[in-house]
């Protein structure tokens, strides 16, 4: 039976192995591309496997693969089968095949490995081709020398699909309250007998302006997510419910634009003074992004402390691995920024989009869904 993977978990492997061969990363610019004059040398990757810990030390010509546990006390434990040392060049040429893999299949998900491929993946002892951690990180770098702190990563490659910032889910509704026309029931279910379609919930909407009916934001949900928005700004909810309510009817996805929109709308009724020397709403914007790149989850609790992850390895296009990390905090708020847009959920799966009655008030929720563009700006 041939042996496959999906695109993302290729794109996984692929930074991973390029890292290991490169033995350094370059610094994402806002723009996702490489900054030449900017790049860390890698000295170490730490990746979990079935077995247990892998690390993956860079030496001059070779890499060298020890194998162990991390205890409790975060102290690495080295197993008694010992070592492998495996030539440098070895993951290059990996890394190669990896990224014609990645460039030339591009209808389907799936793709089959060839055989030297397979070969070398058993040889080197790799069987999760994408690793499985309880902290989210995909795997951890230690940049200069080996005794450096461990810095964890997650992988996102634009030759597959993207893991999105905010996973949206039922946790991350907003709720809009109809007001204006008070709507029978008959109507109520006219609107929400619309037919599936990929605008059904531009559609609902319409539909409610149509027949009179306002939609005023009202609050979150989630009382978890409402008071990890409330940590970026205790207007913040409202700002993201006009940015979504405006994605789905004007169409417009870029977390960029639709700030620039949003500037010229003022819902907070903030001072010009604010809004264009200081920059007020792209600063909260950048905030919430570089909290859900370092760890905001919906239905998680939120303090303002980063979690394990502290960076984005991005492999863009061209198959260049970028390093955004927090100790960069400008360029990667920037990144994510200018790289960033609102998607659409499933509605049946994550409850929004419909008319649905809470002590005696009608309420239209709408979800919150971002990822990375898979273009460059």
């Amino acid at each position: 039976m041939a042996f496959e993977a999906t695109k993302r978990e290729l794109g996984e492997l692929y930074s991973f192995f390029r890292l290991l061969s490169d033995a350094k990363v370059s610094l994402g610019t806002p723009q996702g591309r490489g900054d030449e004059a900017k790049w860390w040398p890698v000295a170490l990757i730490q990746r979990e496997e079935h077995d247990g810990t892998r690390r993956y030390y860079v030496e001059e010509k070779e890499i060298r693969i020890v194998s162990g546990e991390v205890g409790k006390d975060g102290l690495f434990v080295v197993a008694e089968r010992g070592e492998m040392r495996i030539p440098r060049e070895d993951f290059g040429g990996a890394a190669e095949v990896m990224l014609e893999l990645l460039k030339t299949n591009g209808g389907g998900d799936t793709i089959e490995l060839p055989e030297g491929l397979e070969a070398f993946l058993d040889a080197i002892n790799i069987y999760d081709l994408e690793a499985k951690t309880e902290d989210r990180t995909d795997f951890s770098v230690a940049f200069h020398h080996v005794e450096a702190p461990l810095t964890g990563f997650n992988v996102r490659c634009r030759l597959s699909a993207m893991n999105p910032l905010l996973d949206g889910g039922r946790t991350a509704n907003l709720k809009l309250e109809q007001t204006g026309v008070k709507f029978a029931t008959p109507t109520v279910n006219k609107v929400n007998a619309l037919p599936e379609s990929p605008m059904e919930v531009t559609e609902r909407m319409l539909m409610i302006e149509r027949l009179g009916g306002v939609l005023k934001y009202a609050d979150v949900a989630d009382k978890v997510f409402r008071c990890n928005l409330l940590m970026i700004d205790l207007h913040f909810p409202r700002m993201l419910a006009e940015m979504v309510r405006m994605m789905h009817l004007d169409g417009i996805a870029r977390v960029s634009e639709l700030t620039e929109r949003i500037k010229e709308m003022n819902p907070l009724k903030i001072k010009d003074e604010l809004i264009s020397k200081h920059g007020f709403y792209e600063f909260k914007m950048k905030q919430f992004l570089l909290a859900l790149a370092l760890g905001m989850r919906p239905a998680k609790i939120y303090n303002g402390t980063d979690s394990a992850v502290e960076g984005i390895l991005l492999v863009n296009a061209e198959g260049e691995v970028l390093c955004y990390h927090k100790w960069e905090r400008q360029a990667f708020a920037d990144f994510l920024y200018q790289n960033t847009r609102f998607e659409k959920g499933p509605v049946d799966k994550d409850k929004y989009g419909f008319l649905e009655k809470e002590n005696g008030v009608y309420y239209f929720r709408l979800n919150v869904k971002i990822g990375l563009t898979k273009k460059l700006f």
